[in-house]
């Protein structure tokens, strides 16, 4: 079985994540969105919420699976049998970071990455710009799954 591992951190899912899982989906056997947990990190939104974001927008796709992790992505890969780890490439300046780390988890084991390039509508979407679209009071609800609502 076929399996990826989409890691990331969700702070909220966008239209951009949406369509790269639901992409991913067609390629894999099971797509695992792998909550990052970063304790150094400030988010906007709760881990479970962001979490419940994303089941919700899935809830219908039984190919996705959802979970939290800390820690490399290489060894959740390994503790779920991932043979892959899916990214998304919006610019030229994620692919040279996202270069960087898929080298270093491919030095570090045998997990290929596979890329990506998100859809030219959504490929100016990022978690930052929807939390500074809600901080000002903006209408986020045009970037975001419908699962992402805000009260």
């Amino acid at each position: 079985m076929k399996t990826a591992v989409f890691p990331g951190s969700f702070d909220p899912i966008t239209l951009g994540h949406y369509d790269i899982i639901k992409r991913g989906v067609k390629l894999f056997d099971k797509v695992i969105i792998a909550i990052g947990i970063n304790a150094e990190k400030k988010y906007m939104f709760p881990l479970e919420e962001r979490k419940r974001f994303i089941e919700e927008a899935f809830k219908d796709q039984p190919k996705v699976e959802v979970i939290t992790y800390e820690g490399l992505t290489i060894d959740l890969c390994q503790k779920v049998g991932a043979q892959f780890i899916l990214r998304g490439l919006r610019n030229p300046a994620d692919f040279e970071f996202e270069k960087a780390i898929a080298h270093t988890n491919r030095e570090l084991s045998k997990i290929e990455t596979v890329f990506l390039l998100t859809a030219a509508r959504t490929s100016y979407i990022s978690s930052s710009i929807v939390r500074d679209v809600l901080r000002n009071g903006g209408d986020y609800t045009i970037l975001v799954p419908d699962s992402v609502r805000v009260k």
